[in-house]
């Protein structure tokens, strides 16, 4: 067995079990950053083809984790600036309706209620009928104005996981589209998103894909790229732009594809040298080898859980869940005195939502949650 412990650094001062809000970078995308510096320190030694070259590898990558084709992917600086491209370039038309979760992340929100007013579309708010989102409580708000289904595949505040291909499957009879936020599982839970069944896939990068802040990427289904509306591209999406001094000729046809919509400066060294890194990682480690390791950890950590002082806050069906568990006390005032009781003790978690959100990864070990047990027992 692979101890994948050795490709990170070292914490000594934590226990770290929160990739969910924000990943440490593997030795080898902290290398890549390093090197990136350098050629900022000397820049007469960035290679010319790297503007390009590192651009497509991380779309390749990506594909790649996803089951998609490069092509269907544009590398954005995060969730936001993908669900931006879909909100511009989506046909909307006063009358439209838009559907988005109680309790969903705050990117969905600020990027659809302001439609309202720009598009004339209005926006309904889906209110989970039982403790946890399901499709169902989509299903039944479908109607034949649902443009298009704004949701988490898998949510950040309770690890619920949605079953997307209802829901796809219902959005489309109504000649609708369903845009899935895979921030929290993309890189950790395998799926492809033709099974998904899905039109548009968002996801950040600093999470479960192991990036810096500033990374992510926008995935439309291949057929349906045509469909959305043309505007302003990142200049170097154009054709020919490797050859950038011969672009003035008058000449501006744009490339196929959705690097069409890169969000500009996409070779941002710093951050997507260490994101090639992180992905190229991932991909060597397996999200199969990720998504089982946190199953057993997690499995095991619900077992032991004290339900005298603690009550699961995420799906118990494990196949309900994403990559992480969240837990709460009895009360609000509890779950606020164990976070910062944690904390404390230096257990590094997240506070969601009046819940303990507990999101471990491959340098995590049984040991790790011994300690967070026996802090949340005592």
């Amino acid at each position: 067995m692979t101890d994948w412990r050795k490709e990170w650094f070292e914490i000594e001062d934590a226990i770290y079990l929160n990739v969910a809000g924000q990943a440490p970078l593997p030795r080898a995308a902290v290398r890549a950053a390093q090197q990136a510096l350098e050629w900022k320190k000397f820049p007469h030694r960035i290679p010319e083809s790297e503007y390009f070259e590192l651009p497509a590898r991380v779309r390749n990558s990506l594909a790649r984790l996803i089951g998609a084709q490069p092509e269907e992917i544009a590398l954005a600086t995060g969730a936001s600036g993908g669900l931006q491209i879909a909100a511009t370039r989506l046909e909307l038309r006063p009358g439209d309706e838009v559907l988005i979760a109680r309790g969903e992340f705050p990117a969905h929100f600020a990027t659809w209620l302001p439609m309202q007013s720009a598009a004339g579309i209005t926006v309904r708010i889906v209110a989970p009928r039982g403790r946890f989102l399901t499709a169902d409580d989509f299903l039944e708000h479908i109607t034949p104005r649902t443009r298009l289904i704004s949701a988490s595949l898998v949510r950040f505040n309770d690890a619920a996981r949605l079953d997307a291909r209802p829901v796809a499957d219902a959005v489309h009879a109504v000649r609708g589209y369903l845009l899935l936020d895979a921030s929290q599982c993309a890189g950790a839970m395998p799926f492809d998103v033709a099974s998904l069944g899905c039109d548009f896939l968002v996801s950040a990068g600093y999470k479960w894909l192991l990036s810096p802040y500033g990374t992510g990427f926008f995935w439309v289904r291949g057929s349906l790229a045509g469909k959305l509306r043309e505007g302003p591209v990142y200049w170097q999406s154009l054709k020919d732009a490797a050859s950038f001094h011969t672009l003035s000729s008058g000449r501006h046809d744009v490339s196929d594809g959705l690097r069409r919509w890169d969000s500009p400066e996409t070779a941002s060294f710093l951050n997507l040298a260490a994101m090639d890194a992180s992905l190229e990682f991932l991909l060597r480690a397996g999200v199969e080898t990720i998504w089982r390791h946190n199953r057993r950890l997690i499995a095991e950590f619900i077992r032991r859980l004290p339900l005298d002082r603690c009550v699961l806050g995420s799906p118990a069906d494990p196949d309900a869940r994403g990559p992480f568990v969240c837990v709460q006390s009895r009360t609000p005032e509890g779950t606020q005195a164990l976070f910062e009781k944690l904390l404390k003790a230096n257990i590094i978690i997240s506070l969601r939502d009046a819940g303990l959100r507990i999101s471990p990864h491959l340098y995590n070990s049984e040991r790790d949650l011994d300690r967070l047990l026996t802090v949340l027992t005592v």
